[in-house]
Formats: structure tokens, sequence, C-alpha cells
């Protein structure tokens, strides 16, 4: 039984690991329409307490976008629970977006990001 705890939790990471750049790891990213260019992009870990117990959900956080590309007035606008907002939160904060140009200006329209946590059973992934 250990060896298949052990095995299935690699395999888990494995598919954490690999997967992210294509968004099927355990987080989503979902942007609303926004004009401005993401130049890095942060997903938030699972947070371990909500792995170990089970839980799914998501949040939208909303955001300005400087003019330097930093995101500002960082809130939290909808959260199925509040075991993802601080990290949904930081998540966003670390992102950055192409600045912009002289003369170009902010659209002044808020950003939102959708982060959504759900989790994917190892044995799932082995199937497909």
């Amino acid at each position: 039984m250990t060896i298949l705890r052990r095995t299935s939790l690699g395999a888990l990471l494995a598919v954490a690991l690999v997967v992210p750049a294509f968004g099927q790891s355990g987080v989503d990213r979902i942007d609303s329409n926004m004009e401005r260019v993401p130049l890095h992009t942060v997903i938030p870990d699972y947070p371990e307490v909500a792995r170990r117990d089970r839980v799914e959900g998501s949040v939208q956080v909303c955001f300005n976008i400087s003019r330097s590309g930093y995101p500002r007035r960082i809130a939290v606008r909808h959260s199925t629970n509040r075991l993802f907002e601080k990290i949904a939160k930081k998540a966003v904060r670390q992102s950055t977006w192409k600045p912009l140009s002289e003369g170009e200006q902010e659209s002044g329209i808020k950003a939102c990001r959708t982060f959504r946590f759900s989790l994917v059973s190892a044995i799932e992934n082995e199937q497909d």
C-alpha cells in the first residue's frame, strides 16, 4: 500500500510539474478580455491544506495594471473558498504585463483573472 501511495503521489507530482505549460494542471487561469500583453504569468500552487482536504474551487481576482506593467489595487471579486484567495492574489502580484509605450493611453478598465483549483487523479491521467 505504501508503494502504491508513493507511485500515485509521484505520478500526481509529475503531472503537476509537467502540465502547467498547457493549462491542465490542478490550477487553470482564465483572463478577462484585456488589451495588455502578459510578460510573466504566475500560476499559483495548489494549497497543501486544500489538496489534503480534497477541496476544489475558484477565485476571481481583479486589478488595474500600471503603465509600467505591474498590477495594483488587487482585490478578490469572487471566491468559492478562502483557502485559495491569498495564493491567487500573490500570483497576480508576481505577474507582469508589457509596459505602455510613450503616448499610449491606459484603458482604465479593470483586468480580472480567474483561477480554478481542481484535483486531478493520477489514475485518470495515466489512462489519458
